[in-house]
């Protein structure tokens, strides 16, 4: 079983930045693919990034791609999503999730957090 803690939202002004950082107990988080979702209000949860347990393979979405970083250190069960040039678009609640599947389909992930909520003011 996995256990994962967001952390690093907040609020901030079109055009900055922000790190997300998701915390994951258990010693086999290596194995899992991780992927960033976000859910804004009124809309369905949505891919965000995801990368693989070794962390060689990324994937974005289109609406993030360029502007958003996924990265892992795996020594320190830590995967990180940093986000530049954030638009009102971006604001939503982000979640991480873990698979043994690199997908972009959250009904494949299976641990997830709690959620960081991420506002941009425009």
């Amino acid at each position: 079983q996995v256990q994962l803690v967001e952390s690093g939202g907040g609020l901030v002004q079109a055009g900055g930045s922000l790190r997300l950082s998701c915390a994951a107990s258990g010693r086999t988080f290596r194995s899992y693919a991780v992927g960033w979702f976000r859910q804004a209000p009124g809309k369905d949860r949505e891919f965000v990034a995801a990368i693989t347990g070794s962390g060689g393979n990324t994937d974005y979405a289109d609406s993030v791609k360029g502007r958003f970083t996924i990265s892992r250190d795996n020594a320190k069960n830590t995967v990180y999503l940093q986000m530049n040039s954030l638009k009102p678009e971006d604001t939503a609640v982000y979640y991480c999730a873990t698979s043994y599947y690199f997908r972009r389909n959250p009904r494949q992930y299976d641990y997830w957090g709690q959620g960081t909520q991420v506002t941009v003011s425009s």
